[in-house]
């Protein structure tokens, strides 16, 4: 004879191999957090000035920079460098190699801060495709830009900027002070249909590691 428990037990059974019933599981882990942070300074006597601050969470960055002292109303290209056989530090501009003339350009600083892996635009893409994508980063509205900005990219990428290996970089510099870029500095390393002075190096900081947060 059957009783009214083991009648119970038999359709809870049944109904856990239906997948009626939910059996609890421990709650999945949430991913932690860290932080880290750069005192932006500026190179090429730009007079550029700033601090930066990524929170990286997964694959997740909460990336936000200031910066003061820009050329105000033309863009400025700003990323995040990193690479695996870099130094994972800023160039001086006692890296300039071209025979001291004076600017520290962007392929100059490749050794010490390796390529783009995240560029900093304002809409659209933020990968290391828009590196150059002139029309989507801040035009320095009064000579300062206020960035902040949730960015989706590699998990590779975002563990090595935890880690604290990655380095933000700011461009644009008018060398000649008349209020735009031009070519009286020559043409861009990086584009030779762009001045120099819209792509070379403005301020440099390396992402240094944080508190855990859970």
């Amino acid at each position: 004879m059957t009783t009214k428990i083991q009648t119970r037990a038999m359709f809870a059974a049944a109904a856990v191999g239906l997948g009626l019933i939910a059996i609890p599981t421990a709650a999945a882990a949430r991913p932690s957090s860290s932080t880290v942070t750069a005192t932006l300074t500026e190179l090429n006597s730009s007079g550029v000035f700033g601090t930066a601050e990524v929170t990286v969470t997964g694959n997740r960055l909460d990336a936000a920079f200031t910066a003061s002292g820009l050329l105000a109303g033309s863009p400025h290209a700003a990323h995040i460098h990193f690479g695996k056989t870099a130094e994972h530090e800023c160039p001086t501009q006692a890296d300039d190699g071209d025979g001291g003339d004076g600017q520290l350009a962007t392929l100059e600083g490749l050794p010490f801060y390796g390529p783009v892996v995240v560029s900093f635009t304002l809409t659209g893409d933020t990968s290391a495709r828009s590196v150059l994508a002139i029309d989507r980063f801040s035009t320095a509205p009064g000579g300062v830009i206020d960035y902040d900005r949730a960015i989706k990219t590699q998990g590779s990428v975002a563990k090595a900027i935890a880690a604290g290996q990655g380095v933000v970089v700011i461009h644009g510099v008018d060398y000649n002070d008349n209020g735009e870029y031009d070519i009286a500095a020559g043409m861009s390393d990086l584009n030779p249909a762009l001045p120099a002075e819209a792509t070379d190096l403005a301020a440099c900081g390396v992402l240094e590691v944080g508190v855990l947060e859970d």
